[in-house]
């Protein structure tokens, strides 16, 4: 008792001698040094190098860092509930949210924002456009909009609402018996969401259950946790943490029956952009051979982090614990934290079990069951996403169409999709594969010597080989292409339903999930022990 009382005496003495140090230093320096200095950000710097040599999510919030947490943990921001992005390189409403004050008004998909509260958006990026949108309830917004097809710029004045956080994006049938739910993140409405969908679900002739987890960075453990209640047989050991404070170890079971029965199959989709909530999720339901998790590898977050506000505009965001998963792994993947400074290497490679006894691995995040090659990388396509052409073509497009049958029935359609394509060639810096291995070397022989004939002859058949490759990338590219577009098209008439039934044509990761779900033997194979 005396060993651990002195142990303790010990830590606060040390941090009373550093608290002296750091106070003593920043009162020299704000009283004696030669310029003046902004506190504000002396005190927000000062705070940044200090935490720079942890974990990369041990952060220092302020204002607007502080309000996107509070959002994650209210479930709802305060603003006028419009999706936004970069389109043609200016800023533009992607879509307005059903029965928000911008849905209300009339302002719809594909028009531009010109101003916000009077200030240009011309050079304004994404997040300061976010940042002047959102604000306290009850406070007015002016949007200049300019509108396809519109001579005269459209002003409107907004009063901001409390806005929901919307998690689940999408949930519906993707085949005759397989139910399908995407979810985005995990906030407070997260397991109300993912209910309301698992039961509207059921209604149908129900055998399995797609839960859609790929992009998704995470977000509340406690949503986890309830989400992973509806799957799970209560009392089962969900997940764990453990840190250096007593209030850091805390054991989560499952609380309740599941509503959903054990004889519904479940395949959870993971990717490289699945991380920390969505980890434990896809990790729980392997570990308990509750599910089978098809895709890509994981992100590798492990780590709980928790929020100490310092005032009503800061807060420390500090990593307390690690997360383990029932068969004992740590996700957090080897080599991220710096120094050793918090890392636990001694669970890293180790072999756990599954409740099966299947053999999986530690510290790499998530592997999937079944894996799913990344497709082949097609550079006009990726382009295409990147300028969000697919999206303004369509703006410019659908006052050509009553329905989206008469598009997908249109032959002159992809031909003008190309000339569109075409004619922003310029700003979408399409390189073709290898094109800019070799344009670096071009211009290193260039500059070795440009006046060598075999040098320049070299040069002038390569030239000619990418000149003629990308006169025909279009053609081999086509068919994805024409598939984007539809999408696109589809969600413009029919909703998310109707862009989730072209999406599932050509999204390799669902096609896989719906091949194994629809086949028992194929699905049970995978809680075989090797």
């Amino acid at each position: 008792m005396f060993a651990i009382a002195a142990t303790k005496n010990d830590i606060y003495r040390k941090i009373k001698d550093s608290q002296r140090t750091i106070n003593n230093v920043y009162r020299y320096l704000i009283t004696h040094y030669v310029d003046d200095i902004n506190l504000e950000k002396f005190t927000k710097m000062s705070i940044d190098n200090m935490l720079s040599d942890l974990d990369p999510y041990t952060v220092y919030l302020v204002d607007d860092q502080k309000s996107g947490l509070d959002m994650l943990t209210n479930g709802k921001y305060g603003g006028i509930g419009i999706q936004i992005g970069k389109r043609d390189d200016v800023i533009t409403v992607i879509a307005p949210t059903e029965d928000s004050p911008a849905k209300r008004a009339g302002i719809l998909a594909g028009d531009v924002l010109i101003k916000i509260d009077g200030k240009n958006t011309e050079s304004m990026s994404m997040d300061d456009a976010a940042k002047l949108i959102r604000g306290k309830k009850g406070t007015d917004i002016i949007l200049t909009i300019e509108r396809f097809n519109e001579e005269e710029l459209i002003d409107f004045t907004l009063t901001r609402e409390d806005i929901p956080v919307k998690d689940v994006s999408y949930y519906g049938m993707i085949d005759e018996s397989i139910g399908y739910i995407r979810l985005t993140r995990f906030s407070k409405n997260s397991s109300i969401e993912v209910e309301k969908a698992i039961n509207s679900l059921m209604g149908n002739d129900l055998t399995s259950i797609v839960l859609d987890l790929r992009d998704n960075p995470g977000g509340l453990l406690n949503s986890a946790v309830s989400i992973l209640d509806m799957f799970i047989k209560k009392k089962e050991l969900l997940v764990w943490t453990d840190g250096k404070a007593k209030q850091s170890k805390k054991k989560y079971y499952s609380k309740s029956d599941p509503i959903v029965p054990d004889n519904i199959q479940v395949g959870v989709l993971i990717n490289g952009g699945s991380a920390s909530a969505s980890e434990i999720v896809a990790g729980v339901m392997q570990d308990l051979d509750r599910g089978v998790v098809i895709g890509r590898q994981s992100f590798g977050k492990g780590l709980v982090q928790t929020v100490y506000n310092l005032d009503r505009n800061k807060a420390l965001k500090i990593t307390t614990a690690k997360y383990y998963i029932p068969s004992g792994r740590l996700i957090q993947k080897s080599g991220y934290l710096p120094d050793e400074i918090l890392a636990d290497t001694s669970s890293v490679d180790t072999l756990f079990e599954t409740i099966g006894g299947r053999i999986v691995k530690s510290g790499h995040g998530i592997t999937p069951d079944y894996s799913v090659k990344r497709k082949e990388r097609k550079p006009i396509l990726m382009a295409c996403l990147r300028k969000g052409l697919f999206f303004s073509f369509v703006q410019k497009n659908k006052h050509m169409y009553d329905y989206f049958e008469e598009v997908n029935n249109d032959p002159s359609l992809l031909d003008r999709l190309e000339e569109y394509i075409m004619s922003h060639d310029e700003n979408l810096k399409i390189r073709l594969d290898g094109e800019n291995d070799y344009l670096d070397t071009r211009e290193k022989l260039m500059e070795l010597d440009s006046n060598n004939i075999s040098i320049s002859g070299a040069i002038e058949l390569l030239d000619f080989y990418f000149e003629e490759k990308a006169i025909t990338q279009f053609e081999r590219e086509s068919e994805d292409i024409k598939q984007w577009m539809l999408m696109e098209f589809a969600k413009q008439f029919n909703g998310e339903d109707g862009r989730m039934k072209i999406s599932q044509k050509i999204d390799q990761d669902i096609i896989k999930a719906i091949n194994i779900l629809d086949d028992p033997f194929v699905y049970r194979e995978a809680f075989i022990q090797p």
